[in-house]
Formats: structure tokens, C-alpha cells, sequence
């Protein structure tokens, strides 16, 4: 799957931040828009979820982001 480079630069941020917490800290915001019925918030945070998922599994992001 390819997500856009501002969702990987989230996770990112997320994991530098947070650490093993990132994919927590993003459901949980994930949620928020899902109470507020923003979708296109939510599909947006889906995204940034699978990112983690994908960086706790290989370590990086695929290809150069730059």
C-alpha cells in the first residue's frame, strides 16, 4: 500500500515522539474524529495508523521521502 508523504512524515513524528505509544496515541485520536463524524479525518488517521503498523514491523518507511 502507498500512502501519501505527509502521512508517513505523521508516523513518523509520532514515533519519535511517542515510541512503542505512536500507534496508541493515533487511535486515539483516530477516535476523536470518529465520535465528531469527521470520515475524511478518520480515513486520514487509518492511514497514519497502517504507517506505524508498517514502521513497527519493518523499521522504516519504504523508499525516500525527500
Amino acid at each position: 500500500m502507498n500512502f501519501d508523504e505527509s502521512v508517513w512524515l505523521t508516523a513518523l513524528t509520532l514515533s519519535a515522539q511517542y515510541g512503542d505509544d505512536a500507534e496508541i496515541i493515533a487511535t486515539l485520536r483516530a477516535a476523536e474524529y470518529a465520535a465528531a463524524g469527521d470520515t475524511e479525518a478518520l480515513a486520514q488517521w487509518d492511514e497514519i495508523i497502517a504507517c506505524l503498523a508498517r514502521l513497527s514491523e519493518d523499521g522504516r518507511p519504504p523508499g525516500p521521502l525527500n
